[in-house]
């Protein structure tokens, strides 16, 4: 008879974790649910005050220490600075979440050249940089890398086709450093979620949060448990693609 791997209360005990993008909406979730699991978080966001009250709230809800490190995912050595606080902090690191991400829905013949850098600079560049980074201490570890993808990964996004690249993207870096790093026993995941009420569509119009009513859509909270559950997963195993796709989703096709 196989023995099924034990049920620990805290599975993530003694574990450290980088959460980037945690300033509010599923960042702030991830950063929340993986301090209940029992790690030690660095989140890192531009917004200051935002990350000092998250992590207050979080410090206090769980017993765990939360290291706040204002970064811009798009600057190279902010990313390099925040990776080496978390292991500073901590000694180690565990979990890496590469989670930052914006859309600027424009039409492509009319996106400025600043909001297609905009998008590629955070969608892409901060997601290479902070795998980068993260990746020499994973090997360390036998660590988890996780990146936020999309439904715009996997299918075509009429509306934005930059932001979908950007997520075709992150699918393919995730799934290709997958192969490149197993043999290192490090797991890399990619979530790829539909709509998820948070302040995401800011920066060009609504917010999904306003456009769409509680239970229309997942909640960032459900996002960051689907994160949670693919960091509990022990070696040998790693969940390399999850959809989290609202049921009726795959009925506009």
């Amino acid at each position: 008879m196989v023995e099924r791997p034990s049920q620990r209360t805290d599975p993530l005990d003694g574990q450290a974790a980088v959460v980037t993008g945690a300033s509010s909406g599923i960042g702030a979730e991830i950063a929340r649910v993986l301090a209940e699991d029992g790690a030690d978080v660095a989140i890192a966001a531009r917004r200051v005050d935002r990350l000092e009250t998250l992590a207050e709230e979080i410090r206090t809800e769980t017993g765990s220490v939360v290291e706040v490190v204002p970064t811009d995912v798009t600057d190279s050595g902010a990313v390099a600075a925040l990776v080496e606080a978390a292991v500073d902090r901590f000694g180690s690191l565990d979990v890496a979440v590469c989670n930052a991400g914006l859309a600027v829905d424009e039409p492509v013949a009319e996106l400025t050249d600043e909001e297609y850098a905009l998008m590629r600079g955070v969608n892409v560049d901060g997601m290479f940089y902070t795998a980068r980074e993260s990746i020499p201490h994973l090997v360390e570890s036998g660590g988890h890398l996780v990146f936020m993808g999309s439904m715009s990964g996997n299918h075509p996004r009429p509306a934005n086709p930059v932001y979908a690249a950007t997520k075709w993207w992150t699918r393919g870096f995730a799934v290709s450093l997958q192969a490149s790093l197993g043999e290192d026993d490090v797991a890399v995941s990619c979530i790829n979620p539909t709509e998820v009420r948070t302040e995401f569509g800011s920066e060009s119009g609504t917010p999904s949060k306003d456009a769409f009513d509680p239970g229309e859509v997942t909640e960032a909270i459900e996002v960051a448990d689907a994160v949670a559950y693919v960091v509990r997963q022990e070696s040998p195993n790693s969940i390399t693609s999850l959809d989290l796709y609202r049921r009726d989703k795959l009925s506009h096709f």
